[in-house]
């Protein structure tokens, strides 16, 4: 057997670049880079390999700086949902907080099933050296490190304590990476002793390896037992989930809904798989849905879930499917999925379930009355969008956020990304986007990690250059994590960022208002002398100049007038440019048509407690369980 030798980390660098994926033949890199920050732990193992790499040219892995490791964790999550989870960035970082630091980007990966390879420095295998610097000592035993802190957050884990163990653990990180149905973060922590050290590999280990991603096929009886359910419908209503997405399933889905006429709504991750516009499209369904989804969803019979993992949003906490003989067939490539809400499961390949079920239902469709009911709903809520986007929404001197996104909606073209995860723009974006095309809408909303959005456009940029993209963020998820503005200036990367500014959490003092808390702490502000409370003067933050000192351009804007020409100059520029906008805290936001359980005190001194509590126990009244 002919060997070569080589450190474990030099190994691992050649066996990432001969890595490739293939779905419907075409290929593409597994892992077209890695992301880092170096220090002590993988700047002499991890590191090393990769300089020898590049100088020498024996293995292509390109090296990608990072500012933050939970921001190029984030970068690689939106690059793989970009590229439909055929394609993962390994990250590496140095022992202790460097690692640990990933950890939050790993729950946000596996929650949101998309694949990334985590290589976090560990402490020394030989333990020659103990405790070294950041080493956590455990009294339950020895072999106890911080990166343990990963095995409850990732698909897969292993520690190589021996440089022979990267064979078979390198393999299986490759499996579950290009797995649909078990994708999520991948973690392989490396001690830093052996990262350094050398073994002489078998050179099969470095040949080229394509990972095929297939496409289960639908058993026939499982399609024809939903098929016969959904003949049997008078008011169905499908809802697209990030699945439809992945798998390629848009083409087929619009087909499918023109032909049976089901509605249909979708999910945050769902959204675009049916253009905005399309007579069968309804809007964004659950908590923060949409007028003529929610609407549907209350009466529908039989619910056709393609690609979804209804979470609590998108059930609005199990309230939105109101009709009590509702039934559901969920068509979803997971089992886990499939079979949610005692569901008739159709566990498939999204797009050939989609192309099944269409041949089993070609002589069939709903009425012409449910049809005509559909397109009512559609207009009511055209004219709700439109109020939301209208001249004199703003109650105050500053415009309202839904205004802002009215502009937005305008300016970009079809193919622009728009990126967003937490606070109040989500909601705001799920009932307000008009997307057409499935990558338009990139709203991260499985973990609803503030801080994902600037790293997030990186990420996105890098996976399609040929796209503008356009990363929303608050002044709160702003403050979380803005650096990678750094990565987008020193790579190149033109991104526009969207920098609104409210001087506060807009979501959460919302619903804190809503749940009898008063907007408590939830306003930036200094804190007031007398009342020992956060309610003082407004404090002198400047975004927009922090943003211009990480080497953006800035724009600025107070009113709708000068955002509009904000963002059209941000479209002409070739550097990325953050648009910093003034918006009013308060809103007003669109209307509520559905609830979302968040449990509020069952006791209180406060009024405005005791009666969120009454209007909580009233919507818990509707909450059931689907069976």
């Amino acid at each position: 057997m002919e060997t070569i030798r080589l450190t474990t980390a030099q190994a691992l660098v050649r066996f990432l670049a001969g890595q490739y994926s293939e779905r419907d033949g075409q290929e593409q890199r597994l892992v077209p880079g890695v992301w880092g920050i170096f220090g002590h732990g993988n700047v002499a193992g991890i590191g090393q390999a990769l300089l020898q790499a590049a100088t020498t040219g024996e293995a292509d892995l390109p090296y990608y700086l990072a500012r933050n490791e939970q921001g190029m964790v984030h970068a690689s999550v939106a690059y793989a949902k970009m590229r439909d989870r055929l394609a993962a960035f390994a990250c590496t970082a140095s022992t202790g907080p460097g690692s640990t630091n990933m950890i939050t980007g790993a729950a946000l990966a596996t929650t949101n099933r998309l694949p990334v390879l985590l290589l976090p420095s560990d402490m020394f295998a030989t333990r020659a050296a103990d405790p070294v610097l950041q080493q956590l000592e455990d009294t339950r035993g020895g072999d106890v490190t911080v990166n343990d802190a990963f095995r409850a957050v990732s698909k897969y884990f292993d520690r190589i304590s021996r440089p022979e163990q990267l064979i078979p653990a390198a393999l299986a990180a490759m499996r579950v990476l290009t797995d649909p149905v078990e994708t999520g973060a991948v973690t392989l922590a490396l001690p830093q002793d052996v990262q350094a050290e050398a073994y002489d590999w078998p050179v099969a280990f470095f040949r080229r390896r394509v990972w095929h991603v297939g496409r289960p096929v639908p058993e026939p009886q499982a399609v024809e037992r939903a098929a016969q359910l959904l003949r049997n419908a008078k008011k169905p209503l499908i809802v697209a989930g990030g699945g439809a997405v992945y798998s390629g399933a848009e083409t087929a889905l619009r087909a499918f809904a023109e032909g049976t006429g089901i509605p249909v709504a979708d999910t945050h991750a769902g959204k675009g798989a049916v253009p905005w516009d399309h007579p069968c499209a309804v809007g964004g369904i659950g908590s923060t849905g949409a007028y003529a989804a929610n609407e549907l969803a209350k009466d529908a019979d039989v619910v056709l879930g393609i690609g979804t993992r209804y979470s609590d949003f998108t059930t609005a906490s199990h309230t939105v499917f109101g009709n009590p003989d509702v039934t559901f067939v969920n068509l979803n490539v997971a089992r886990l999925d499939a079979v949610k809400h005692s569901a008739e499961p159709l566990v498939s390949d999204a797009r050939l379930g989609i192309q099944a079920l269409a041949g089993a239902l070609r002589d069939w469709e709903v009425s012409a009355e449910y049809r005509t009911r559909t397109r009512e709903l559609i207009a009511r809520t055209r004219e709700i969008e439109e109020e939301c986007f209208a001249p004199d929404r703003n109650t105050g001197d500053l415009p309202a956020q839904t205004q802002i996104l009215g502009v937005l909606n305008d300016v970009l073209d079809d193919r622009a990304v728009v990126i967003n995860a937490a606070g109040s723009m989500p909601g705001d974006l799920q009932q307000l986007w008009r997307a057409r095309d499935p990558k338009a809408y990139h709203v991260e909303y499985a973990y609803s990690c503030m801080g994902y959005e600037v790293a997030a456009g990186v990420g996105a940029k890098m996976a399609d250059p040929t796209r503008e993209v356009v990363v929303l963020v608050g002044d709160g998820s702003y403050l979380m994590m803005a650096q990678e503005i750094v990565t987008m200036v020193s790579e190149g990367l033109k991104v526009i960022v969207v920098l609104v500014q409210n001087h506060g959490f807009a979501s959460i003092g919302a619903l804190s208002e809503s749940l009898g808390s008063q907007r408590f702490g939830t306003d930036y502000r200094y804190r007031d002398r007398h009342s020992g409370l956060l309610d003082g003067d407004v404090l002198p933050v400047d975004l927009a100049a922090n943003a211009s000192s990480l080497g953006a351009d800035v724009l600025h804007a107070t009113s709708v007038d000068e955002f509009r020409s904000a963002i059209e100059k941000a479209r002409a520029a070739a550097r990325t440019t953050v648009v910093h906008v003034e918006t009013d805290l308060y809103g007003p936001n669109p209307p509520g048509h559905g609830w979302w359980d968040v449990p509020v005190s069952q006791t209180s001194r406060l009024d405005t407690t005791r009666d969120a509590y009454e209007t909580y126990a009233a919507h818990k009244q509707t909450q059931r369980h689907y069976l």
